[in-house]
C-alpha cells in the first residue's frame, strides 16, 4: 500500500519550477531544483530559499507555561525575554532525545511557541499533552496553520529589508524575532526571526498559506534562488548543526552527541531527563559525537562503520564530500577511547576501508559571525 504523502501550501510552486519531488518526514518535499551544488553555492554566497512548512508549530499557554516548559526543555528559560528564542532538547527520562527544538518566547505572557521536526509533530504534540498533567497549561497543535520559508544568506537581511519590505529585521539580534502582519490577507499574523539551519545569516519567516505563497513568489520574482532538502543538509552538516535521527535520536544524549552546553543540568534543578544526564556525566561518557576527514576523495555516509585496527568503534551519523571546502568527511558516534582531535581511525565504505583522523564537527566557518 502506497504512503499517502502531505503537501505543503507551497507544494504546487514546486512542481511548475520542476523540482525533484521525494517523501520526507511523511511529506511530498523538494530534494533540488538544478542541482544540490548550485543551491548550496548560492546560501553561501549570495541567497537562497527554502519551503519549510512541513516543520512543526506547537503553542503553549497558560498560567504554568513558564514553568512547564522549563520542566520538558533541557535549555533554562528563566529570566527569558520576550522575543527571544532557545534551542534545546526535550528528553525522556533516561536522557536520550525526543526531539530537538526552537522555543520562541511570545509577547503577551504565558504564552510560547514550539517549532519541532516535522516527523516528530505527532509524537512531540502527544508527549507534551501527556506531561502536561498538573500543569495549567493549553497545548495546541497549530502545524496545519502556519506555511514556513526560510531565507538564508549573506544577502538574506537585504532581500528580507528592500524585497519585503521587512524593516525591523535587519535590527534583529541573533535568535530573536519579532511579530508583524502580512498585509492583505485574511490571516494577517506573521513571525520573523532571525535563526536558520545553514550557519548562514538568514530568518525563518512564519505566516498564514495565503501569505506564505505570496512571499515566495515576490522573493523568486526578485531573484531569490529556491533551494531544496538536498543542500538544506549539506548545509548544515558543514556547519556542524545536528539533525534528529542522525546526531540526536531516542538513543543518543545530548552529551553524547556534543550538545550539552543546550542541557542546562547545573542552572536548573528538575527538568525531564535531568538526572539521567547527571549520571552519565559522572559516570564518563562511553561515546561522543566527532568529526572525522578521510585522506581519501571516498564519500562516508551514515551507517558506515567507523574502525580501528580492524574493530568496530564507531558508526558514521553523516557524511558528504563536503562541497565548500571539498574535502570527505563525517560526523560520527564512537566510543570515548577515540575521541581526542587527531586520532587516527578509518571508514569501512563497502569492502574496503579508508584512513581517516578525527577533527572538530564543524567542517567549514562562515563569514556570519553571530
Amino acid at each position: 500500500m502506497e504512503e499517502t504523502l502531505l503537501k505543503t501550501c507551497l507544494h504546487d510552486r514546486h512542481v511548475v519550477l520542476g523540482a525533484l519531488m521525494s517523501p520526507f518526514a511523511g511529506f511530498d518535499m523538494p530534494i533540488q531544483y538544478t542541482n544540490i551544488t548550485e543551491e548550496h553555492n548560492a546560501v553561501r554566497h549570495k541567497a537562497g530559499m527554502f519551503d519549510v512548512s512541513h516543520m512543526g508549530e506547537i503553542f503553549v499557554s497558560g498560567p504554568d507555561a513558564d514553568k512547564f516548559v522549563n520542566h520538558v526543555f533541557s535549555n533554562n528559560i528563566e529570566g527569558m525575554e520576550d522575543g527571544k528564542i532557545l534551542y534545546g532538547m526535550m528528553l525522556y527520562p533516561n536522557g536520550t532525545t525526543v526531539d530537538d527544538l526552537l522555543v520562541y518566547k511570545e509577547f503577551v505572557p504565558d504564552r510560547y511557541l514550539l517549532v519541532v521536526n516535522a516527523s516528530n509533530i505527532a509524537k512531540d504534540y502527544e508527549w507534551l499533552c501527556a506531561q502536561a498533567e498538573g500543569y495549567d497549561v493549553k497545548v495546541v497543535n497549530a502545524s496545519d496553520d502556519w506555511g514556513q520559508i526560510a531565507l538564508q544568506g549573506p544577502e538574506a537581511e537585504k532581500y528580507a529589508v528592500e524585497t519585503l519590505g521587512l524593516d525591523e529585521a535587519a535590527a534583529l539580534g541573533f535568535y530573536t524575532y519579532y511579530e508583524t502582519e502580512y498585509p492583505g490577507v485574511a490571516e494577517p499574523r506573521m513571525i520573523v526571526s532571525r535563526t536558520g539551519y545553514t550557519g548562514e545569516d538568514g530568518f525563518e519567516i512564519y505566516a498564514s498559506h495565503e501569505a506564505i505563497l505570496k512571499i515566495w513568489d515576490t522573493l523568486l520574482e526578485a531573484g531569490v534562488v529556491p533551494c531544496g532538502l538536498g543542500c538544506r543538509d549539506t548545509l548544515r552538516f558543514e556547519a556542524g548543526l545536528p539533525l534528529y535521527g542522525h546526531e540526536l535520536s531516542d538513543e543518543i544524549t545530548p552529551l553524547e552527541a556534543g550538545l550539552g552546553m543546550f542541557a542546562k543540568v547545573k542552572d536548573k534543578a528538575d527538568f525531564i531527563g535531568r538526572d539521567a544526564l547527571v549520571a552519565q556525566k559522572e559516570a564518563g561518557l562511553a561515546r561522543k559525537s566527532v568529526g572525522i576527514e578521510l585522506q581519501d576523495k571516498a564519500i562516508p555516509r551514515a551507517g558506515y562503520p567507523v574502525e580501528v585496527n580492524g574493530v568496530q568503534v564507531g558508526v558514521v551519523t553523516t557524511g558528504y564530500r563536503s562541497i565548500s571546502t571539498d574535502r570527505s568527511v563525517c560526523v560520527a558516534l564512537v566510543d570515548k577511547a577515540y575521541t581526542e582531535l587527531g586520532t587516527q581511525v578509518e571508514i569501512r565504505i563497502r569492502k574496503k576501508v579508508f584512513p581517516g583522523i578525527v577533527t572538530k564537527r564543524r567542517f567549514y566557518e562562515t563569514n556570519y559571525k553571530k
